[in-house]
């Protein structure tokens, strides 16, 4: 009974049971039905290491905040390398980890999955970019969106490890004051325990997108679809 006592078995705060809830529904997601022509259309495209891919995740409160403060439907992102002859996904969910393409690209919400690429990418580069993301596996996910590496969120890992590895940068890093912060207000005081950070600066999965040093892959015209447009699972 009294080591029972030390263990933190369930979160005790508002915002850790939201954060535990968010990663629990994504991680149950991975049962759901997949689209099979998007899976197979995916798995067709031909792939490169250092491909930025994006999803939207199942929906959940902070999927639904992540949409809705950058009004897109791409809430999650990572970066395609290889690794024993095998294709994987580099993501911070929960901590940063190399998921499988095919299991990333089923979990997410009705399959649908953009894939980039950079302009230029060389083979020094891209040992470069392989180096960092290894560094930086297994940093904590950051539930807050905060700079620094200490913890770090999706978009967030796949910034800092071209910025770091080649020195480009993908994208400019935008206020939360400046996004679609006020619907999801009470959402982002609870996970930060206090008022919304409006000055806090942060690299958003859209921003991404409409980077210049990107060219679209897949699709290869890629138009930013409605919310609506992504199934609701």
């Amino acid at each position: 009974m009294h080591m029972l006592s030390r263990l933190q078995i369930l979160p005790r705060t508002v915002a850790a049971r939201i954060r535990l809830g968010a990663l629990l529904l994504i991680l149950i997601a991975a049962g759901t039905v997949a689209r099979v022509d998007l899976v197979a259309q995916a798995l067709a495209t031909e792939k490169h290491e250092g491909d930025v891919v994006f999803q939207s995740l199942p929906r959940g409160p902070l999927v639904d905040a992540i949409e809705g403060v950058t009004r897109s439907p791409w809430s999650h992102c990572g970066v395609l390398m290889q690794r024993d002859g095998r294709w994987y996904v580099v993501e911070a969910l929960g901590d940063v980890c190399w998921t499988p393409y095919l299991q990333w690209i089923v979990r997410g919400r009705g399959s649908r999955v953009e894939v980039y690429r950079p302009a230029s990418l060389n083979a020094e580069g891209t040992e470069a970019l392989r180096r960092e993301l290894i560094s930086l596996t297994g940093r904590p996910y950051d539930f807050r969106y905060a700079p620094g590496d200490d913890e770090i969120y999706c978009s967030e890992l796949v910034y800092l490890a071209y910025e770091r590895a080649t020195g480009l940068r993908l994208a400019e890093w935008e206020r939360l004051g400046d996004l679609n912060w006020g619907p999801h207000e009470s959402f982002i005081r609870e996970m930060e325990a206090g008022p919304a950070p409006l000055d806090r600066k942060m690299i958003t999965p859209v921003a991404l997108t409409r980077s210049r040093s990107l060219v679209p892959v897949l699709p290869r015209t890629p138009h930013l679809p409605s919310t609506a447009s992504i199934p609701p699972g």
